[in-house]
């Protein structure tokens, strides 16, 4: 099965070493990637299992990981390690990700091609089994086609209005956007000349 979380087999090691660690604080990998340089970056996506991480999760997850990784040792030289939110445009990068953003546009890639196609782009509308399912435009209609989970190189959320609209909404209910903590815009009649 594609993994979406963690591509390459250094990535796969390191996730299957600090995932544990990342669980065992109450969150979930998003996504691991291991980038190359003169000194490597080792980035780490995580969430709240509901949604919702902030900084001071990322500093938490970000020491305990370090911790871990000195232990264990698996990368050789010296490197980088970035802790952060999958942010509003996140990766999607695991089934039900595809069933929690649905509605919502976004796009994605496969290994090979499907249709004379590699990238599709479109609105998410769950997943039906091992399938992925984006309705997209074909010739001029809108249609739903299903997509096998294992064929997907990347996928990722589109940054759009509605999005953004929905994840403040969802900030909002849970508390954690006070609307009293923003200025008000004060908005000056237009001037006549």
């Amino acid at each position: 099965m594609a993994d979406l979380i963690a591509k390459t087999a250094i990535d796969r090691r390191l996730a299957d070493i600090v995932t544990p660690v990342i669980e065992g604080l109450g969150f979930e990998l998003v996504r691991l990637r291991l980038q190359g340089g003169e000194t490597p970056n080792l980035q780490i996506m995580a969430d709240r299992p509901d949604g919702g991480i902030v900084v001071d999760d990322c500093a938490k997850i970000s020491t305990a990981v370090s911790a871990t990784l000195d232990v264990e040792d698996p990368i050789e030289e010296n490197y980088t390690l970035e802790v952060s939110s999958p942010g509003i445009d996140r990766p999607l990068t695991r089934l039900k990700d595809f069933d929690s953003f649905e509605g919502h546009e976004a796009k994605i890639e496969t290994f090979e091609l499907i249709d004379g196609r590699k990238r599709f782009k479109g609105a998410l509308r769950g997943t039906e089994g091992s399938e992925v399912l984006i309705e997209i435009e074909n010739q001029g209609e809108q249609v739903v086609i299903g997509l096998q989970f294992d064929w997907l190189a990347d996928a990722k959320l589109v940054l759009t209005d509605e999005l953004i609209t929905e994840m403040l909404r969802q900030k909002k209910a849970e508390g954690s956007i006070n609307e009293d903590e923003f200025d008000e815009i004060e908005e000056s009649p237009d001037e006549e000349t």
